[in-house]
């Protein structure tokens, strides 16, 4: 998948696809949350992620999303027609939920 400078944005959209145009595109590390990849730490991680998961949690999930951003820049590396940032995500939280889990309420806490 190539990049389009287009990236998804939860105040609307400006297709039916949901995407908006990055006017300041620059380089194709510019993706679907707006954000640049890799996270450099917590606070860049997209807002849904920092408001569920603990710090700890957190941690996991930007380490985990770094090594598959590397891991997986390769299209052929990845499955499907998945996106290197798509696939990266599903590695994150693969890793996030070997050490937590949700319990009845909806949180994340640490498995025991």
């Amino acid at each position: 998948m190539t990049d389009t400078g287009r990236y998804w944005s939860p105040e609307g959209s400006t297709d039916s696809s949901g995407f908006y145009t990055n006017p300041f595109k620059k380089e194709s590390t510019i993706l679907k949350w707006g954000k640049q990849m890799p996270y450099k730490s917590n606070s860049e991680l997209p807002e849904t992620v920092r408001e569920s998961l603990p710090e700890h949690g957190q941690d996991i999930y930007r380490e985990a999303f770094n090594s598959a951003w590397e891991e997986y820049k390769e299209p052929s590396e990845r499955r499907g027609d998945s996106s290197r940032e798509e696939t990266a995500h599903k590695v994150a939280w693969s890793a996030v939920k070997k050490v937590y889990e949700k319990d009845s309420k909806g949180n994340w806490v640490k498995k025991d």
